[in-house]
């Protein structure tokens, strides 16, 4: 920069002594709004680009949130055969046991009519959402005893209530056989 001062400095007497030519400022302000009229001009096509690079900027911090930071943030979901080959066969035994349960279920005629059937079977399935909970909170803390014993305990009180209907759909179905035998007999 210095050196360009030392230049001008030099010849200061020609760079004061000419003028523009005439009109120089008159294009010179007419370029300038030609200049601020292209770029305040908004058309249809500079819109649509503006908004389709704002939503692909969008979708894709949504994606990178979705995938990668909240997955981070929450842990994976973990089993408890994840944790060591005793647990792996403790798991096994249970559903084993919970799906033997549920072709039982199926397997038993409803009283009433089928709604019953699909308001039970919800039921367990809401009881299947707390386990997947559970499961988050192992991939989170796969170390922690307790998560891993509230796993064990849900599969037995699963059990428990499963058993529980079953009981009562069998002595709902033996009160029904035992209704069509008496009026059987009473008919006759």
């Amino acid at each position: 920069m210095d050196r360009f001062e030392e230049i001008i400095g030099q010849n200061r007497d020609q760079f004061d002594g000419s003028e523009p030519e005439d009109g120089h400022f008159k294009r010179f302000s007419q370029k300038m709004q030609n200049r601020n009229k292209r770029i305040m001009r908004f058309s249809p096509i500079n819109i649509l680009k503006a908004a389709s690079v704002v939503l692909l900027i969008t979708l894709s911090s949504l994606w990178i949130y979705d995938n990668i930071l909240r997955s981070s943030e929450t842990g994976r979901r973990m089993s408890l055969g994840d944790i060591s080959p005793e647990y792996q066969e403790v798991e096994i035994y249970y559903t084993g046991l919970v799906k033997s349960k549920y072709n039982e279920i199926d397997q038993v005629s409803f009283p009433e009519d089928s709604t019953q059937k699909m308001i039970l079977k919800r039921e367990l399935s809401d009881m299947d959402s707390i386990y997947k909970s559970l499961e988050k909170e192992l991939g989170i803390n796969p170390t922690d005893e307790r998560i891993i014993h509230a796993m064990i305990e849900h599969y037995q009180r699963k059990l428990e209530v499963m058993n529980h209907i079953l009981d009562q759909l069998y002595q709902l179905e033996n009160q029904k056989q035992n209704k069509d035998t008496n009026h059987e007999s009473t008919d006759v």
